[in-house]
């Protein structure tokens, strides 16, 4: 064989294994972009829900809040003021102790409303 024959013939095993390289990263290239549309449609499923769930605790809150005023308001000597704004460094996973937290407390003020008995009032 002759130098010219080896040389092509390197030169086509080159050209193969640049072919094959290529056709392997377009293949993973297309893998991964499949993979980061399927994360990228999870995280909006999970924001879309987290955003359900904070609406969702939001009117409860304000339930919470109107049921207290309710309460507060057949005292004329207490003024109930603004409605609590909500704090921005709550947990979402925390939805749940931040709930019960509300509904103690209205608890607690009901009961400290009755103990003032018909004199306060």
């Amino acid at each position: 064989m002759s130098d010219d024959a080896t040389a092509a013939m390197r030169y086509k095993e080159v050209i193969a294994l640049a072919r094959k390289a290529a056709d392997d990263l377009r293949s993973w290239e297309l893998a991964r972009a499949a993979e980061l549309d399927a994360e990228i449609g999870a995280a909006a499923a999970a924001v879309t829900a987290a955003t359900e769930r904070e609406q969702r605790m939001a009117e409860r809150a304000q339930r919470w809040w109107r049921m207290a005023c309710d309460n507060v308001s057949r005292l004329s000597w207490l003024d109930a003021g603004e409605p609590p704004a909500p704090a921005d460094s709550a947990r979402g996973e925390l939805m749940d102790r931040y709930a019960e937290d509300v509904r103690s407390a209205y608890h607690e003020l009901t009961q400290a409303i009755l103990n003032l008995g018909w004199r306060s009032r």
